[in-house]
């Protein structure tokens, strides 16, 4: 489509229309950066939809982790059915980088697990940036790392008209220039295969459908789109775009400059290793460099070949890498949402993955320019943006500062729900306080968080409120996904009253059946208990009309004050709005998400829990192979989300086997 267009019934409420508003017209008068400061519940994501739908920008939202990721692309592609919407994240779905450790002499090679839906997705964002004119792409800090070349992209693409006079002998060799593999047998993505006068080609991107060219002579006779499941034609097509197998593209009219640059490099490593006398580092460069370029030359591929993305894309030492982010003409949009951790992940990253290429290029394991295959630094990634909209509850310095203050507020729900009420206790006789609590708690069904600041609090906590007759758990980062879902959803159904942790900040713990959250030790210093941790853990209270929050404390700190400030400022306003507008808060009603969807799920979840006292290798592989295939669907189905959950479950059970 030529224009993004919001497919709902919905209608922005609370504090939603003024912020669409100030948002848009903010972007319309030239203003680059901004920050949408909304709190939790408020539906930052339908406003965000709304600000594209309005400027007609396109859009990148860049988030911290691939399960927030994951959720926004769910929301963004059901708001924009009729639009591309793109799904960007690593495609590992395990991921060991290559890393030298010299206090033990440890080489530790590159050890990956790709995942093929994830990599298709990756190559249709970037076919969809190429070709279309209104693209929303959703993506994790995997957007920062280098990617091709867009010129590599555009130039790697083959356009078929019907009639158009092409040899048959000339298209497969293009084909196989742009990484397509001939499969007679299996046409999975990525491979061709050749039947008399008819060409079938499966697209590196799609794995629903199959190209089918048909010849008479030198002339294409006949291009159609057929359906994978049934083999009938989906479509004719008068013309059709065939885009590159694979994300990278080895460039084999650049080959022979290519190798001889990183022969060139070659020979002044090995002269300095020599001068230095470290006559093993310059025996293993020698040897692993020369494998790789025969690998390249022979192959056009190697392991490890975007070590030398630099001089095969003939780039300049120190220049920058190229990312999603050139795929973005000028005037785009990039939301950056939980703005307050995602920003400082990207900060990071950069620092990180050069201190550990540094020893690998220092000890003779890769070339120095396998330095310039990284992610883009700070400067840089600042220097891509054009519009941006920092998203979080709680911004960090930064991101007000970069706005020069031009913060919008979207403090109003939708639903007139209110910022929890903070009450500060005396930590003095805390316990016997909070079982008072507990009890009142219990008596009106509904349930608590109790966030303490170590594990060995939590445990003993756990423990003596267990003899105290209170349904508890313990909620700690050494669980899985299936542990973690399964007590989240055991608390939402009465199963626990309370659950104990250390980091309730985490996603997926907005339990509107929580009234209560407690702070045990709100007083004492650290990350979780600065302003910004702190309003962030209200904010697990604020999905509940009853919500409260009790912070256990002898002294009112800067950043409890803080904290308790901006609370009550966002609940007064939510007040007056309410009070104006004849509104009645409501606890919000959430389905529960079902630990998984079929009675074979549920039998693989019991193998799991039985194989950790009973071991059974049969019964597990059998729940493997049957979550394998779970799995599989889902990610055929875009339930990304689900798809990562099962893989876990599946890792779990591979564990007790192993044991």
């Amino acid at each position: 489509m030529d224009s993004f267009k919001l497919t709902t019934d919905k209608t922005p409420k609370g504090d939603q229309p003024n912020a669409i508003k100030q948002l848009t017209n903010n972007i319309k008068k030239g203003i680059k950066s901004q920050v949408l400061l909304g709190a939790t519940g408020t539906g930052k994501t339908f406003t965000i939809a709304n600000v594209i739908k309005n400027t007609q920008k396109n859009t990148l939202v860049i988030v911290h982790n691939k399960t927030l990721a994951a959720q926004l692309y769910s929301e963004f592609k059901e708001l924009f059915k009729d639009n591309k919407v793109e799904y960007f994240v690593s495609y590992f779905d395990f991921y060991q980088p290559e890393a030298y450790i010299p206090r033990t002499d440890t080489y530790i090679e590159k050890s990956a697990q790709q995942n093929q839906e994830i990599e298709m997705l990756r190559l249709s964002t970037i076919n969809s940036l190429a070709t279309e004119k209104r693209v929303i792409v959703v993506a994790s800090v995997a957007s920062i790392y280098a990617s091709v070349a867009p010129e590599d992209f555009n130039v790697f693409r083959i356009i078929l008209t019907k009639d158009q006079q092409m040899n048959m002998k000339q298209f497969t060799y293009d084909l196989v220039r742009l990484q397509y593999h001939r499969n007679n047998i299996d046409l999975s993505p990525g491979t061709f295969r050749k039947k008399g006068d008819v060409i079938e080609i499966a697209p590196g991107y799609a794995d629903n459908y199959y190209l089918r060219i048909s010849f008479f002579g030198d002339q294409i006779e006949d291009i159609a789109k057929i359906d994978v499941l049934t083999g009938t034609v989906i479509e004719k097509l008068k013309i059709c775009v065939i885009a590159p197998a694979n994300e990278y593209i080895m460039n084999h009219d650049r080959m022979e400059e290519s190798v001889k640059r990183i022969k060139d490099e070659l020979v002044e490593t090995e002269k300095k290793f020599r001068l230095e006398n470290k006559l093993l580092e310059a025996q293993r460069i020698h040897e692993r460099t020369l494998r790789d370029v025969e690998s390249i030359q022979e192959l056009g591929y190697c392991p490890g070949i975007e070590n030398y993305s630099r001089h095969l894309e003939l780039r300049k030492e120190g220049q920058t890498p190229y990312t999603l982010f050139d795929y973005f003409k000028n005037d785009w949009l990039l939301v950056v949402d939980e703005s307050h951790m995602t920003i400082p992940q990207v900060r990071g990253m950069y620092n990180t993955d050069r201190s550990r290429k540094e020893t690998l290029v220092k000890y003779g394991f890769r070339l120095p320019s396998a330095l310039d295959n990284r992610p883009l630094n700070f400067k840089e990634f600042n220097d891509k943006l054009d519009n941006v909209i920092y998203v979080s509850a709680t911004p960090n310095d930064y991101e007000i500062e970069k706005s020069h203050n031009c913060i919008v507020e979207q403090i109003v729900r939708p639903t007139g729900l209110l910022d929890p009420k903070i009450e500060i206790h005396s930590s003095k006789y805390q316990i016997d306080d909070l079982v008072i609590e507990l009890q009142k708690q219990v008596k009106k069904k509904e349930r608590t968080f109790i966030t303490v600041l170590t594990i060995k609090m939590a445990e003993s906590l756990t423990e003596y409120l267990q003899k105290q007759k209170f349904k508890v758990a313990y909620l700690h980062n050494e669980l899985k996904t299936l542990d973690r879902a399964k007590i989240i959803n055991d608390l939402r159904r009465g199963k626990y009253d309370v659950l104990v942790g250390i980091n309730l900040l985490r996603e997926g713990l907005d339990v509107p059946e929580v009234s209560l959250v407690a702070i045990i030790d709100a007083d004492k210093p650290g990350f979780f208990r600065n302003e910004k941790a702190l309003l962030q853990t209200f904010g697990r209270a604020a999905r509940n009309a009853n919500g409260r929050v009790i912070l256990y404390a002898d002294t009112t700190t800067d950043a409890m004050r803080i904290a308790i400030d901006e609370t009550n400022r966002r609940r007064k306003i939510q007040e007056e709005f309410n009070k104006k507008h004849h509104i009645i808060p409501k606890t919000i009603v959430k389905p529960i998400f079902e630990d998984l969807k079929s009675k074979d799920d549920q039998k693989a979840v019991e193998a799991i829990f039985h194989a950790r006292n009973k071991p059974n290798t049969e019964k597990a592989t059998k729940a493997i192979n049957v979550l394998k295939k779970e799995m599989l669907e889902a990610a055929k189905n875009q339930e990304y989300e689900r798809a990562a959950y099962l893989r876990d479950l599946m890792i779990d059970l591979q564990e007790q086997i192993k044991k």
